[in-house]
């Protein structure tokens, strides 16, 4: 091979990434079919667009005050993002201090994106300070936690209005529900446990207890498992959904702090950000126990793994970044920058 041609295939998809993007960094088109990371900046309000393929920011749409979840619709012409007129509090300010400080509610709600016109078309209420959801798989519900109400609001998407709010564990945050959609969970900072709430009745069912400071929430595909990372607890909580037994408890190294956590398709592998511990953790579900880490950013936070799971996303908030993780050499093969703070992280194809 010519050393022009050696050059050129080297060269092509940095021209082509370039071909794809306006002056100041916006994409002509969103591609249809293809997949992107898109990613909540906290501070600076916005959402950024990563092209999951070439990791590359394509565009940057503003949302609103303090967009932390972040979720896409079933049919992925949708992106929901969850914002808050509340105070950022940061963990060593004290309660009393950041009680003392001035919310603005006009400013809650859950931003909805149009993906093709990269705009937000509307915004709808979602509760006191909302601050993750999930989304029914009709796409026709979102479930919210409200963590300054210790509540979870269920969101029509059809009428734009709540639906109900259910009283749930004091600082609610992580909201998932179960893989054959009826049940959601939700879990309480403070009261250390998942409340869970029954789909077709809307009311809640029990409870399930975990570490201190329980964060995130998953499941294996075939909802034998759940799994639930504790942030102060530095622990991933195992239980049995059936049951609401706790099957195990799965220790993490001294400074870890898991916080994010995603299950690989097929479910082969469980993946959690540890926030200040600058990692992300590789768990295998047949053992429950951790197998490897990864160097990530500074305090990852939020992931999202691609649709083949070949590459997973982290939201690292102090370093304005995003780190991409080739998941199986589990190294990370690029970082974007993204705006100020990254806190959360979906990927899917746009249609």
């Amino acid at each position: 091979m010519s050393t022009w041609n050696r050059t050129r295939r080297r060269l092509l998809p940095c021209l082509l990434a370039l071909a794809a993007c306006r002056p100041g960094g916006e994409k002509a088109a969103i591609q249809g079919g293809h997949e992107y990371a898109y990613v909540t900046n906290e501070d600076s309000r916005d959402l950024t667009i990563i092209d999951a393929a070439t990791a590359t920011v394509v565009a940057t749409i503003p949302v609103g005050t303090r967009p932390r979840g972040v979720l896409i619709s079933p049919d992925g012409r949708t992106i929901y993002v969850a914002l808050s007129g509340s105070p950022k509090c940061p963990p060593s300010m004290p309660d009393s201090e950041c009680a003392k400080l001035v919310a603005d509610k006009s400013k809650d709600g859950i931003a909805v994106v149009d993906v093709a016109s990269r705009k937000t078309v509307r915004v709808l209420p979602g509760g006191s300070d909302p601050e993750t959801f999930d989304v029914s798989p009709d796409g026709t519900r979102l479930y919210v936690s409200n963590e300054d109400a210790n509540s979870a609001s269920i969101v029509d998407l059809t009428s734009g209005k709540v639906m109900a709010t259910l009283s749930v564990g004091s600082e609610p945050e992580g909201v998932r529900l179960s893989p054959d959609g009826k049940t959601v969970y939700v879990s309480g900072e403070s009261a250390q446990n998942l409340t869970a709430i029954d789909v077709a009745t809307g009311t809640v069912v029990g409870t399930v207890p975990t570490g201190e400071r329980p964060r995130g929430i998953a499941f294996l595909p075939d909802g034998s498992k759940g799994y639930v990372s504790n942030e102060v607890g530095g622990t991933v909580t195992v239980f049995d959904p059936a049951s609401r037994k706790v099957l195990a408890t799965i220790p993490f190294p001294e400074g870890a702090r898991p916080m994010g956590i995603v299950v690989a398709p097929g479910g082969g592998r469980i993946y959690v950000s540890t926030g200040r511990g600058g990692t992300v953790a590789v768990l295998d579900p047949a053992r429950d126990s951790i197998i490897a880490t990864v160097p990530a950013g500074k305090r990852p936070w939020g992931l999202a793994l691609t649709a083949d799971g070949k590459r997973l996303f982290t939201a690292n908030g102090p370093s304005n970044d995003v780190s991409v993780i080739d998941t199986d050499s589990l190294k990370v093969i690029a970082t974007v920058p993204a705006g100020s703070v990254p806190w959360g992280v979906a990927v899917g194809k746009s249609q």
